[in-house]
């Protein structure tokens, strides 16, 4: 798919082209620097880069003309770069090698009653890319993975970019369709599937074109499974995981980058606020993601970290590939709930964990009070946690930290950096600070919250509010055949804009107010629904909220409520009842018009609440005419 053994001189821009423009402006047309570029359509949107096929991309700068570096530094006074000692690409697969040195007989896996040490996971690594090689995978494909948190997920985030390919982890949520289109998009040539998601994916590949040619099938399974589970699948498989694993060599030579640039994961973000987009992450930015998530965190070595945050989703944060540079145990879980959870962090000693704010509270409501056996770190994101539930899960013993990031970003780029002085502050106030996404990780160059027309920084005044923009070494190298996506959120003034809502406080540390789509202007006052959620977190009998814009003929949008309630209640408060405890609490133009009581809301594999749903769902309900007139708005 792509051709990365070739010169990569104008590469990153050439893969982000629809597949048409990608065969006529395919960049192996130049095999030598040129000092001007061929000119390209301009439908691509893309920038072309002036550079030597040993160059890296840089930003454009139109204060100063660029200059070639042979031209300052003549070849007779050099070395070419390619051959320097360095200019070694950087990547996060030789934080295995170096794991097997010095971590070999240390705990690398668990899992049920499975574990491995860092050198059997090396070996395995090994093998497992020798066989994907054989299968005719070459440097540049793409190879998929269908599969939850297990020893395979941990192995195949090296293998795959051992045998020189393109890791792409789907979402386990998604239906047969959207697989499909997944890796017809993707033109994925191989699929790792764990065996409870085997009718989905080959529904999935049943979905193909006729004349589209269908990817290789590779079965995960396991011991203890259950065989109804796989229907009689197994001759749509071509080949066992175990099995390439056990007849790989041994002595394979894993392919190492030519150059960082080259894409080590295809990653599509959610989906929860537009259709899924294939993000392209470098070497490079994987290996400084996976640094700076470890350093940032002050993880220790040997940590044991708890897998709750599904390592599709952006690689872990990074700690996928981070755990084997520290030499940490990986405990494994199929199933993620409160009782799996609990019992882990009791039975393995657990260190640290990560998980968006609904995976604390998830765990703090099934611990109901009782406080852990030892304290745990936990890294949450994925949505702007309550102060309530940062609170409650503190009392049961966990070291909070907060974060912000991207798919785009590759892990958490944003964090609220502690100050020693804070923990002398009162329990809701030290919440509150915490609740805050903070300043730009140690290895991230800059974040900010910005005017969007016009670019400027906005008052840090903790009220204005603007858009959230980024820069760094992390950030994506675009969409996949998406040049128009890439240019409108990857700047020429060298900002990703984000979508993301938010504010500067006077100290420097920003604060995600909401997503774009999801403020709300209820009489042209802007709403952030987050707001309005930490109150309604704050309610005792409330376990889960959100708020979402609803159409309202007089005041545009006004805010709907849907909330869960705790387990065991001796009494449930009505609708009305929640109101009124917003109402103590809250501007009255911001309290929810209508308040929705369920069961369960909604929410993607991560733990982000699919507001797109409960917006339909809001749009549908009737309005309680008694109580919008009963209220002024302002």
């Amino acid at each position: 798919m792509y051709p990365l053994k070739q010169s990569p001189a104008n590469y990153n821009s050439w893969l982000l082209l629809s597949p048409d423009l990608q065969e006529t402006h395919n960049p192996l047309w130049k095999k030598s620097w040129k000092p001007s570029c061929k000119k390209l359509d301009s439908r691509a949107a893309t920038k072309c880069i002036i550079q030597t096929p040993e160059s890296v991309p840089l930003m454009n700068n139109k204060s100063a003309p660029f200059v070639h570096e042979t031209e300052r530094f003549p070849e007779s006074k050099m070395k070419r770069r390619s051959r320097a000692a360095n200019t070694t690409p950087l990547t996060p697969v030789g934080f295995l090698e170096r794991a097997a040195v010095v971590y070999g007989d240390c705990t690398s896996v668990i899992y049920k009653e499975e574990t491995y040490t860092w050198s059997e996971t090396h070996a395995r690594c090994v093998r497992l890319a020798s066989s994907i090689v054989s299968l005719g995978i070459k440097k540049g494909d793409v190879v998929s993975v269908v599969a939850p948190n297990i020893p395979a997920m941990c192995e195949l985030h090296f293998a795959v970019p051992m045998a020189g390919a393109i890791l792409n982890n789907v979402n386990l949520r998604l239906d047969a369709k959207a697989i499909s289109n997944l890796l017809q998009h993707s033109e994925s040539k191989l699929v790792f599937v764990d065996y409870q998601s085997s009718s989905s994916v080959l529904e999935a590949v049943s979905l193909f074109p006729p004349n589209l040619k269908r990817p290789v099938l590779v079965l995960i399974n396991e011991d203890d499974q259950d065989d109804n589970q796989i229907n009689g699948s197994y001759d749509h498989f071509q080949m066992i995981y175990e099995k390439m694993v056990k007849n790989g060599d041994p002595g394979f030579k894993w392919i190492r980058p030519d150059s960082e640039w080259e894409p080590i994961t295809l990653n599509y973000t959610s989906g929860t606020t537009s259709s899924p987009k294939g993000v392209l992450h470098s070497h490079r930015g994987a290996f400084l993601i996976a640094i700076d998530s470890l350093l940032d965190w002050s993880v220790p070595k040997q940590p044991v970290y708890l897998w709750t945050l599904p390592m599709f989703h952006a690689n872990g944060w990074s700690y996928a590939w981070g755990m084997a540079a520290v030499g940490g145990v990986n405990v494994c879980l199929r199933r993620v709930d409160g009782p799996s959870i609990c019992d882990a962090l009791r039975k393995h000693k657990v260190t640290h964990m990560c998980g968006a704010p609904v995976v604390l509270n998830m765990i703090t409501n099934y611990l109901g009070g009782k406080p852990l056996d030892s304290p745990v770190q936990i890294m949450t994101a994925g949505a702007p946690p309550p102060a309530a539930v940062l609170g409650q899960a503190e009392r049961s013993g966990f070291i909070v930290s907060h974060g912000y990031g991207l798919t785009e970003t590759g892990g958490l780029v944003v964090t609220c950096a502690w100050k020693q002085e804070w923990n002398d502050l009162p329990d809701q106030e030290r919440a509150q600070l915490k609740a805050r996404q903070g300043v730009a990780s140690i290895g991230f160059a800059e974040a900010d919250v910005v005017e969007p027309e016009t670019g400027a920084s906005v008052k840090r005044d903790g009220a204005t509010i603007g858009e959230i923009v980024l820069k760094g070494g992390s950030v994506m190298l675009g969409y996949l055949k998406d040049p128009e996506g890439t240019s409108y959120c990857m700047r020429d003034n060298g900002w990703f804009y984000t979508g993301d809502v938010g504010v500067m406080h006077p100290d420097g540390y920003l604060e995600v107010k909401d997503r774009s789509k999801d403020i709300i202007i209820c009489g042209g006052e802007n709403l952030s629904s987050v707001e309005v959620e930490a109150v309604l977190y704050s309610h005792p009998a409330v376990n889960e909220a959100a708020v979402v814009a609803r159409p309202d003929t007089f005041w545009g949008e006004t805010p709907c409520a849907f909330v869960s309630l705790k387990e065991n209640l001796k009494e449930k408060p009505t609708e009305k009842e929640i109101r009124e405890f917003c109402k103590a609490r809250m501007p009255l133009y911001m309290v929810p018009r209508m308040v929705v009581f369920k069961a369960e809301l909604p929410k993607t594999s991560t733990g982000k609440l699919q507001k797109f749903l409960l917006r339909d769902m809001a749009k549908a309900l009737t309005p309680k005419l008694s109580v919008v007139e009963s209220d002024k708005l302002h």
